[in-house]
């Protein structure tokens, strides 16, 4: 591809946009190596609430990440093993994570909000060897760990703990010299865990070339040059960090701006971005809504050059009062777990509030009907990608699933789930899940998952959750409940349901609103019609 640091003429690089995908090839090795090569380029910037800070230059993140991988192979973690890290923002998640590409080993991230069942389900679903985790979340492996058919290593970072080892100690007993796996580029190289609407989260599997592809989102969307310095308000358990918190930037030699907190607000937020020179920003719509209530003329950001969004559109007063408090247009983005940027507002278009923008160089987005046939413009259909020519970065499988790998697609089509439709001029616009999977505040949450948690507590009989609409989130989850006999409802029982579906699964997927219900819609055949209660809420 194009080695061009910006886009000013979307039509020709679309047109004439091709992958270059080598045999072999690895992040660390290919592209980590490359920007260490100078030994005083910046990769990270990292500061945490007490004002401590920390960096690391890519000369040294590549040193260490060799140490990392030593140290592995020492503990008889090799190439092709399974390694779930359950870390927040910590400096140490990127030295993992770049070690694992570099030696091949597959990577898990998680979020720290999973509980000790959520952990027990991924380790034994993904085969998983090795644990990575801080002092708050090793209690939540303790507990399953001897129901953890394969694990064999635990390693705890920053403090000391019986039976765990010292991600320190351990590196500090290695030498920097370690040859890079030479990976194939169809070779399996990350796991995310995504929900859906029955059933636990599948394993989304991506394989190296998955790095590369990040160039489109490192290049095209976040507009990325070398001396750029980029915050990504995300969680690190999220797809969306490998996005804009690891390959996107890096590809392109941006350094990462990281604030390590265990709670978001936005006046912090504002604080920092005012401080520290941050030019490039990226955060889920939620985030923009919560700073824009804010009184955004106390504050000046005279380095802040671009920002952009993901995970669900963003509303245009949002992006009207941001723009007028930072010169900068908030810049929608659209893709999946599944896959790199597929449709973006690019630099070098007009943007149109509320439009995902236009596809990606490299993917042939379209709108298709239930026939495959590709829909005239201003007609709702599926957000599909052709996949005669499989473009990089769409993901391998559903690990050790094929039948939900294949029903993913409609001849030469790979079906997102969405959605849209497509304007006369080119530009998408989202409608909405074509399932029951709800987006809120950039998680995506399976009804099944919740469902499943509700009906664990002795007063609900039966259950159906659904998305609902919220100013601040996009959506919320909404929970209605048929409640088992010698049961009241009221503020006291809902307030109990809540806090107990916050023990049993992740926190955030709790139902932050319930209905107390006589009966649930069904089909003939006793199924739950989700669907009419979702559409009663968005009407």
């Amino acid at each position: 591809m194009s080695q061009n640091f910006n886009m000013t003429d979307y039509d020709k690089e679309y047109s004439e946009f091709k992958w270059d995908i080598p045999e072999k090839f690895n992040f660390a090795g290919d592209v980590i190596d490359k920007w260490a090569k100078d030994p005083n380029k910046l990769a990270i910037q990292w500061v945490d609430d007490d004002g401590n800070e920390k960096t690391r230059t890519f000369t040294e993140l590549s040193s260490i990440s060799k140490k990392v991988c030593n140290a592995f192979t020492r503990m008889g973690i090799k190439r092709g093993d399974v390694l779930i890290i359950m870390l927040g923002r910590e400096v140490e998640w990127w030295e993992i994570f770049t070690a694992c590409v570099r030696m091949g080993v597959v990577i898990s991230p998680g979020t720290t909000q999973l509980t000790s069942k959520d952990i027990k389900y991924r380790m034994n679903y993904s085969k998983s060897v090795c644990f990575i985790t801080d002092k708050d979340n090793a209690p939540k492996l303790e507990e399953v760990e001897s129901d953890c058919e394969l694990l064999r290593t635990k390693i705890i970072i920053g403090s000391k703990r019986d039976g765990w080892l010292n991600y320190d100690d351990e590196i500090a007993k290695e030498n920097d010299s370690f040859e890079t796996a030479d990976t194939r580029h169809d070779e399996e190289s990350m796991v995310y865990f995504t929900s859906g609407t029955t059933g636990n989260p599948k394993m989304t599997l991506h394989t190296h070339s998955y790095g590369l592809a990040h160039q489109t989102t490192g290049k095209y969307w976040l507009d990325h040059k070398p001396e750029d310095l980029h915050w990504n308000v995300s969680d690190n358990g999220w797809a969306k960090a490998a996005w804009s918190s690891y390959f996107g930037p890096w590809n392109m030699g941006a350094a990462l701006f990281i604030h390590c907190s265990p709670v978001f607000t936005p006046e912090k937020t504002l604080e920092l971005l005012q401080k520290y020179p941050i030019t490039t920003m990226c955060g889920a719509p939620t985030i923009y809504r919560l700073l824009v209530l804010q009184d955004l003329s106390k504050y000046s950001f005279p380095e802040l050059r671009h920002c952009v969004g993901a995970g669900e559109p963003l509303n245009p007063e949002v992006i009207e009062i941001w723009k007028k408090a930072t010169d900068t247009i908030i810049r929608d983005g659209y893709g999946q777990t599944e896959s790199v940027l597929l449709c973006g507002s690019y630099l070098c278009i007009e943007p149109r509030f509320g439009s995902m923008g236009k596809p990606s160089p490299g993917v042939d987005l379209q709108i298709i009907d239930n026939d495959g046939n590709i829909c005239p413009p201003d007609t709702e259909g599926d957000i599909a990608i052709n996949v005669k020519v499989k473009p990089a970065g769409l993901f391998k499988e559903y690990w050790n699933e094929p039948e939900k790998t294949a029903s993913c697609y409609n001849g030469d089509w790979y079906l997102t789930g969405d959605r849209a439709t497509r304007d006369s001029d080119g530009y998408f616009w989202f409608v909405g899940r074509s399932d029951d999977v709800i987006l809120s505040s950039g998680y995506r949450i399976g009804p099944f998952e919740v469902e499943s948690a509700l009906i664990e507590h002795e007063s609900v009989a039966e259950s159906a959750v659904v998305s609902s609409p919220d100013e601040k989130r996009g959506e919320i989850v909404k929970a209605f409940i048929v409640l088992a006999p010698g049961f009241t409802a009221g503020d006291d029982l809902k307030k109990e349901i809540q806090d107990h579906v916050k023990k049993v699964t992740a926190p955030y997927k709790y139902p932050r609103a319930i209905d107390f219900v006589t009966e649930l819609p069904k089909t003939v055949s006793g199924k739950i019609r989700r669907v009419e209660l979702r559409d009663a809420e968005w009407k």
